[in-house]
């Protein structure tokens, strides 16, 4: 099965753990089992992701600021938001370009990774899948446009290969107030970067922004609106999550929500370090389902695992161990009584029709 994920820490999980990620899952496991890195076992690696379907992916840039560092993360993805601006703003950005520079390096090393930069490059790795050497996808995307030192900046980074950017992070930032803001509304520095987005055919991803904002960036942006990895606030009452208003929103933009199988984000009230097997895929389908019935079409909810950013493997649904499993995902859609033709659309071709627009 061909699958589309929407969201992987891709560039941060190599570069702050220092994984080889063009090894097996089971290497780099070994190479860890006597010293753990904090965000858990290994899920994903190119071998796995290829190996489970997982075709093409969103691969981020992230970069988060030290005051809201937790045991996860260290100075390799934090910036100093001490700092005077312009200072932050410059070591964000060298942060998040150390991590576009990886993906480039990933592509010109590795024959088996391909970044998305135009239809003709999925069309490519479409095409690769009915060979014995498939290709993966990387699509590039910004997680908190921070590390963009304007608006007009953009440009520059979209030459580079980015194509979809979410305004804010958890905190805010000059473009959009994170979930953890107290502000409400999108600033007019955030309305100046949509405008240069929309000029050149880019993603906004509302994943993380405070909610009202959203509605603002929803009525404004004129190009695609997603939610990389989000799941159903009715399901799990957190500000993370999307709420029904959002959701309806979205499906009326033609927009996708990427479906985050990380288990606190699944069950409500679970915490890191709860028993694996408290949840399962069962509680991703609810999800899943939960906005198929609200649109009334499956037309607008993919994947986003969201995968090796701050978890492990203990902390994905079972049975899933590694990304190499993502396909049993389709096995319980199935067994929920989803069609093939729905199926297909939530594991790849909702997100093939965003592509296909921007692209």
């Amino acid at each position: 099965m061909f699958i589309i994920d929407a969201h992987l820490d891709i560039a941060y999980n190599s570069i702050n753990f220092n994984r080889d990620l063009r090894l097996p899952v089971a290497d780099i496991r070994a190479k860890e089992e006597k010293r753990p890195v904090p965000n858990g076992i290994a899920i994903t690696s190119i071998p796995e992701l290829l190996q489970g379907g997982i075709d093409l992916v969103f691969g981020s840039l992230f970069v988060m600021p030290k005051s809201m560092m937790t045991i996860q993360y260290d100075s390799k993805i934090a910036y100093d938001d001490s700092l005077p601006e312009q200072k932050m703003i410059a070591q964000a950005h060298a942060l998040a370009m150390r991590q576009l520079d990886y993906y480039h390096w990933l592509a010109d090393t590795d024959e088996r990774v391909l970044l998305i930069r135009e239809w003709a490059d999925v069309e490519t790795v479409l095409a690769s899948h009915e060979t014995e050497h498939p290709k993966l996808g990387i699509l590039i995307h910004m997680e908190g446009a921070e590390p963009l030192q304007s608006a007009e900046e953009v440009e520059m980074w979209y030459e580079r290969g980015l194509r979809s950017i979410g305004l804010s992070w958890n905190n805010d930032t000059r473009f959009a107030p994170g979930l953890q803001s107290s502000g409400e509304r999108l600033p007019r520095e955030g309305q100046r970067l949509l405008e240069r987005m929309a000029s050149l055919g880019m993603i906004a991803d509302i994943t993380h922004m405070g909610e009202a904002a959203t509605f603002d960036l929803l009525e404004l942006y004129d190009g695609p609106v997603v939610a990389t990895h989000c799941n159903a606030r009715a399901l799990v009452p957190l500000p993370r999550m999307l709420s029904d208003d959002q959701i309806h929103l979205l499906a009326k933009r033609d927009g996708v929500i990427g479906a985050a199988l990380f288990n606190p984000f699944l069950r409500a009230g679970h915490r890191l370090g709860d028993a694996k097997e408290l949840v399962t895929l069962d509680h991703a389908v609810a999800h899943i389902d939960h906005i198929c019935q609200l649109t009334g079409s499956s037309a607008y909810v993919g994947i986003g695992t969201d995968w090796d950013g701050g978890l492990g493997s203990a902390d994905i649904p079972s049975p899933l161990n590694t990304a190499s499993d993502l396909a049993l995902l389709a096995d319980a859609l199935r067994a929920h009584g989803y069609k093939d033709e729905d199926i297909n659309a939530i594991m790849h071709g909702n997100w093939l029709r965003v592509l296909q627009r921007i692209l």
